[in-house]
Parts: structure tokens; sequence; C-alpha cells
């Protein structure tokens, strides 16, 4: 079974402790999830934008790692707004347990901060990915609509 590919977005300026410890349990054997290496150079923001939307669109999921200042980061507002134009399933993490931990701008009142846990994330992982996929009803679980007639029988009963 291949492993579910993830973008992780996160305020770099402030939590990049937290994204090397996903990428370490990504690492753990029996993982459901890898992190895709992503870019890190001071790149142009179109540059930027455009690389980041390439990322995004290869990734089956996208994980937004929330900090304490996540809702400063343009970087990660700018990351979820592309997941959302791009209808990729997204999970927001609550990234540290001690500290009030804010979603980033742009993310909907919808949508929960999940608890980081090993276990938790690996099933929520699966759940996201299968959530987003269209439901499919098996030719034989469908209702079958009775056939119209096209011809209207007579009262009279049939014609001898």
């Amino acid at each position: 079974m291949s492993r579910t590919q993830v973008f992780v977005s996160f305020d770099r300026e402030n939590d990049a402790d937290l994204h090397d410890l996903l990428k370490a349990q990504s690492k753990r054997p029996g993982s459901t999830f890898e992190v895709m290496a992503s870019e890190k150079g001071s790149t142009s923001q179109s540059e930027w934008g455009s690389t980041a939307r390439t990322e995004i669109c290869a990734a089956d999921e996208v994980l937004v790692i929330c900090g304490e200042n996540t809702h400063e980061s343009i970087r990660v507002s700018l990351e979820l707004a592309i997941a959302q134009e791009e209808e990729k399933p997204y999970m927001l993490l609550w990234g540290r347990r001690d500290k009030m931990c804010m979603k980033p701008d742009g993310a909907r009142k919808r949508d929960s901060m999940y608890s980081w846990t090993r276990e938790f994330l690996e099933s929520q992982i699966t759940a996201t990915i299968r959530d987003s996929q269209p439901l499919v009803v098996p030719e034989n679980c469908k209702r079958v609509q009775p056939k119209r007639s096209s011809e209207s029988s007579s009262s009279d009963g049939p014609s001898t």
C-alpha cells in the first residue's frame, strides 16, 4: 500500500521544530503518510506561489501545523488558499499542546483544529482522504426506478 503524500504548511519563522517532529513521525515504521520535500529558498512571491501550487497539486493532502502565530503568517494563509482553490483535502493540526494555537487566515469556520497524537494523526489522514473522495454506490445497491410505460393501458383491458 502506498503512503499518503502530504504537503506541510507551517509558520517557518516560529514552528520549524514542529515540521521537523512531523517529518520524523512520518519516517517511523508503520507510518501511513510521507512528508513531501518542500522548497525552502527565498524566491519571489510569484515564483514561490507557482512552486507551492505545483507541490500542493502533487500532494494527496495538506497538513497545516498551527502554532501561536500561524494567523500572522502570510505564507501559510496563501498555501491554505491554494489548497482550497485546488480542492485538496486539508487538516489543521494543533501544534503546541500547552499554547493557544491559532488557525491561519482563510480557514473556514467549520474547519476544526485536531489534536496531534501519532495514532489520531494516522487515522485522521486516512479519514480525510476517504471523505474527500466522491461516494461510489455499487450498481447492485442503487435504487431501481420502475420503468414507466409510454403506452397507456386502457380501462377496457387487453384487446382481443
